[in-house]
């Protein structure tokens, strides 16, 4: 779903090159690799692919564009699941996935009304399921699923939502673009100025300078976007850029909480110079519900 997030902050212990500023980070960023770690050459290329996948599903048959969800979604769910059970906790991939399905596809035609039943079903299965495997770790195990069955399934299902309305593809592409400009904002910000620290015992290199250069990027992306692609005035996308960058920074600590406490750098390999999928749906998650809120509140639904 992050179309261009090539230079996004990523993994526990190197967010981001927004950890140090001045020359020598852009000169790290210049070359080949960065400070952070990342390919940032493949990285880029991997984000043009994606960024064409998710172009080209939307405004040709609108639709198609959940079938792309599904497969990023569903990637993430088999992460999660998997780095789970490296600490002995069993999630029912089986019914989870299923459920994800349904909470993704479903509300397109069936609207929230629909997601909230799928979600209950799902989250009904799942304890249904564990409890054939045993007493032994039912607790454990059940609120791990119920955690994926919400993160990130629940919150993917309000990708339909957003995609329904007759301007939906636009609204999911200002909701990608916005999201994306948060990464390359605090990238950038943070390789020239990044000097105080935002969060050290979370994600030591994520700075406010590259935060307010997030803010910046989002907040007029935002007012832009929103005002060209929907109609709507410039306060309307300056207030949603403002809400955005919030979350997405949240959903990347979030993310790196989760890393940390199963004690791995990536959720898996799958995307040069990213990680996993998590590891790029990770602010997406989190700016998906309030953008679809908030574009519903200020433009109609």
């Amino acid at each position: 779903m992050d179309a261009t997030a090539a230079t996004s902050e990523n993994g526990p212990d190197r967010k981001s090159a927004a950890g140090d500023g001045g020359a020598s980070g852009a000169a790290a960023a210049a070359g080949g690799g960065s400070r952070t770690g990342r390919n940032l050459p493949a990285a880029v290329a991997v984000g043009v692919v994606l960024g064409v996948v998710v172009i080209g599903s939307l405004y040709i048959v609108k639709a198609a564009f959940l079938v792309v969800v599904l497969a990023a979604v569903g990637v993430g769910v088999h992460e999660l699941v998997k780095a789970l059970a490296i600490h002995g906790i069993r999630v029912p991939v089986v019914p989870l996935l299923a459920g994800m399905a349904a909470m993704v596809v479903g509300p397109y035609w069936g609207g929230v009304p629909f997601l909230v039943g799928a979600f209950a079903v799902t989250a009904m299965v799942l304890l249904i399921w564990r409890m054939f495997q045993g007493a032994d770790g039912f607790v454990r195990d059940a609120t791990a699923s119920m955690f994926v069955a919400v993160y990130p399934a629940l919150f993917a299902g309000f990708v339909p939502l957003l995609l329904k309305p007759e301007d939906g593809a636009d609204r999911v592409v200002i909701f990608i673009a916005v999201t994306v400009c948060s990464d390359i904002g605090g990238y950038f910000a943070g390789i020239f100025f990044g000097k105080h620290r935002m969060s050290p015992l979370i994600s030591p290199k994520k700075t406010w300078e590259g935060f307010a250069g997030s803010a910046l990027a989002c907040v007029v992306a935002g007012a832009l976007l929103v005002h060209f692609r929907l109609d709507s005035g410039y306060w309307q996308g300056a207030v949603l850029g403002a809400v955005v960058v919030v979350c997405a920074t949240l959903g990347d600590l979030v993310e790196s909480v989760i890393k940390r406490d199963l004690g791995i750098k990536d959720m898996s390999s799958l995307l040069p110079g990213h990680g996993g999928a998590m590891d790029r749906l990770d602010s997406l998650l989190f700016t998906l519900v309030p953008v679809w809120l908030l574009l519903t509140l200020l433009v109609g639904p």
